[in-house]
């Protein structure tokens, strides 16, 4: 062996075992691990340390939503036939949140929660063979979802929930977020595709395809713009939670016109900007 390469020997030996640990990913402990993300570089799954907790009774004013996710899910976690599920509408109105209080809900029933991004929607066959012998129920939590026009996500992520051989094992769902129903942009043109055919509306092939996707969610759950009187008392919620109940539920003009223009500023009026509103008052006071 050429001395000059002796050196080198021991750098290439730690090359090559990062490498093999990198192809053959550590099995998780789902005993102690209970949100996790996937990683489609790696084909392999990353334990989530300190997964973000939200209490159902925190999310207010979407009573009827969290009621439809949460038998949807209590029947998953039970062993019963239960549907993917999307949660679509207007934005910071709770629809992931909502995701994360039901798995803080069940976590301890053996819900586990594996967060995947678009890029890692191709490889969904993998994650499906990694999870089908495993003791568990997953949810596969894909947020904020929106597709361009023929991006490579839309077609696996159909396949994945219905039509390929290599989908889901019954001890997996997926719920997925987003701001539009049909996942992907709409415009005027694909209207003047649509045909009337006695009497009957029959959409062009262009709309048809993007339905497509959404219709193989069995649960549709639709969040809607909240009005001035449902912010202003999921602010005041928020305040007392986060530690200045010692105040007691602020009801003054004060408040209230804070907490209006805080979200004139944010051009926005849902749950998010009423808990970030809270944020900062509590702060400053």
């Amino acid at each position: 062996m050429d001395p000059d390469l002796k050196p080198l020997l021991p750098r290439i030996e730690r090359l090559l075992d990062r490498l093999d640990s990198a192809s053959c990913p550590t099995p998780l402990n789902w005993e102690t691990t209970r949100a996790a993300r996937w990683s489609a570089q790696t084909g392999g799954l990353k334990p989530i340390r300190h997964p973000q907790r939200v209490a159902m009774k925190d999310l207010l004013a979407i009573d009827k939503q969290k009621q439809r996710v949460d038998i949807n899910t209590r029947q998953f976690v039970a062993g019963k036939p239960a549907n993917n599920v999307l949660l679509t509408g207007a934005r910071g109105c709770g629809k992931s949140s909502l995701v994360k209080a039901v798995h803080a809900k069940y976590a301890s029933k053996g819900l586990r929660l594996i967060e995947v991004d678009k890029a890692g929607l191709p490889s969904l066959p993998d994650l499906f063979d990694l999870l089908a012998d495993a003791d568990y129920r997953f949810i596969v939590f894909i947020d904020d979802l929106s597709f361009a026009e023929n991006e490579p996500g839309y077609a696996s992520l159909k396949a994945a929930l219905d039509g390929s051989l290599a989908g889901p094992a019954d001890n997996v769902l997926i719920y997925a977020t987003s701001n539009r129903r049909h996942l992907m942009p709409e415009y005027m043109a694909e209207n003047l595709e649509t045909r009337h055919l006695g009497g009957e509306v029959h959409p062009g092939e262009a709309t048809e395809e993007k339905i497509s996707l959404s219709d193989r969610f069995g649960l549709w759950v639709s969040f809607h713009v909240m009005d001035q009187d449902t912010y202003l008392a999921i602010a005041r919620h928020w305040v007392i939670q986060l530690g200045a109940a010692a105040l007691g539920a602020p009801a003054d003009d004060s408040f209230e016109r804070a907490a209006l223009q805080w979200s004139l500023g944010r051009g926005a009026r849902n749950g998010r900007v009423a808990w970030q509103f809270a944020r900062d008052w509590v702060g400053r006071q």
